[in-house]
């Protein structure tokens, strides 16, 4: 039992989407090996993108399998202050990302996307399929029909916060542009000195900017470090080159050099970092779902981590808005099986056999570009590494 997503009566969750991971049940099957692009592509990373890949580019269909539901599924549930999407899903769905299907054609509920605490949620069957139904009766607007209530006891267990997602975990992620181009990072207004000759900056701290722009009184920045170049594992393509945040900078004063102040520091800022425009005007609401088309992806880096990463950890997969992908993707993990002598084959038989690829975890796509996207490890059953194979999950 799930919904399309939970909102109070004033506004609907955002960010708290995110907050509960849920238990991805499902075998293990090898992934399909992506397809290998064009050598000819472009290699200059783009801007995030909203429009649709480019119709040669277009990924096949992908046909997602049947909604499941748990056998300990509830006969109904109230929803209560708090409650998030993957939360509910998970106490009915096998797959929480499958909320859609039970949602379609719905007549009970005039806009699915808003339910308020205090509805109770019931599965019915059409026709063999499950369906959502809310309260005794239809409800246009928020509107509930007349209910007599008699008191109940319900037990409830405490939430734990160690199930919640941290938000700080991906707000720099959210809000701050994290791929860009070598040439966005090279015209960016750059740190060029400070009142005193330190090396290091911090929050508080003064320092005089430089750029090809004037920067203007009250103006807002973040301030960036060039980051690894981030390439295709196969076709060796650039997809980008990451941005590492330093800090969110406003400038006190305009002119050349420019006075700014520093806030909100993450590492120590040197000369020669650049600033680029923040924007905070980002998306937070997330609707998890099985992508529409095929994605055979990898993941290239991982984030604040050598090489492998854990629940509520981040990761940069090397597939992004031009392979279909967009926020709210479920997608799974796989480890590559590796690779073995059988002492025993027949002549019949290969002795060098390649064991199957295992399932890692399950992630959630919260921020893409033309060429790479983001994503929120949920559930992991083992370390994620640089390497690691992404597709729907089963």
């Amino acid at each position: 039992m799930l919904t399309r997503f939970l909102a109070y009566r004033s506004s609907r969750l955002l960010i708290t989407a995110l907050a509960l991971a849920s238990t991805v049940a499902g075998c293990a099957s090898n992934p399909a090996p992506r397809p290998e692009r064009a050598a000819n592509e472009s290699t200059v990373a783009e801007p995030d993108s909203a429009g649709p890949a480019p119709a040669e580019t277009t990924p096949a269909r992908y046909l997602a399998p049947p909604v499941a539901l748990k056998s300990t599924a509830p006969e109904e549930y109230v929803v209560v202050k708090g409650d998030t999407l993957w939360g509910i899903a998970s106490k009915f769905l096998e797959r929480p990302w499958f909320w859609p299907e039970i949602w379609r054609d719905n007549p009970q509920i005039d806009n699915p996307d808003l339910i308020y605490p205090g509805d109770v949620l019931t599965i019915v069957y059409i026709d063999g399929r499950p369906y959502i139904q809310v309260g005794d009766g239809p409800r246009v607007g928020g509107s509930f029909t007349t209910i007599r209530l008699s008191p109940r006891v319900r037990v409830e267990a405490l939430a734990d916060d160690h199930d919640r997602v941290p938000v700080q975990s991906i707000q720099q992620f959210i809000t701050r542009p994290r791929v860009v181009s070598k040439e966005q990072l090279d015209t960016a207004p750059y740190i060029l000195s400070a009142q005193d000759d330190r090396l290091i900056y911090g929050s508080g701290d003064r320092v005089y900017v430089r750029g090809t722009q004037i920067l203007t009184k009250n103006e807002r920045y973040s301030l960036f470090r060039a980051g690894q170049a981030l390439r295709d594992p196969g076709t060796r393509e650039l997809l980008g080159h990451e941005a590492i945040l330093i800090a969110d900078a406003t400038v006190i004063k305009g002119g050349d050099p420019a006075t700014v102040i520093l806030e909100n520091s993450q590492r120590e800022a040197l000369k020669g970092d650049r600033l680029l425009p923040l924007n905070e005007e980002q998306d937070r609401v997330f609707l998890p779902r099985t992508p529409e088309s095929e994605v055979n992806g990898v993941i290239i880096s991982v984030s604040d981590a050598i090489s492998q990463i854990g629940q509520h950890q981040v990761a940069a997969l090397n597939v992004g808005v031009r392979d279909g992908i967009e926020k709210g993707h479920v997608l799974a993990v796989y480890q590559a099986g590796r690779a073995i002598h059988d002492p025993y084959a027949t002549v019949e038989q290969s002795n060098s056999v390649v064991l199957p690829a295992e399932k890692a975890g399950v992630m959630m796509v919260f921020r893409t570009f033309e060429r790479v996207s983001y994503a929120l490890v949920m559930d992991a059953t083992r370390p994620i590494e640089v390497g690691d194979m992404v597709q729907p999950p089963e």
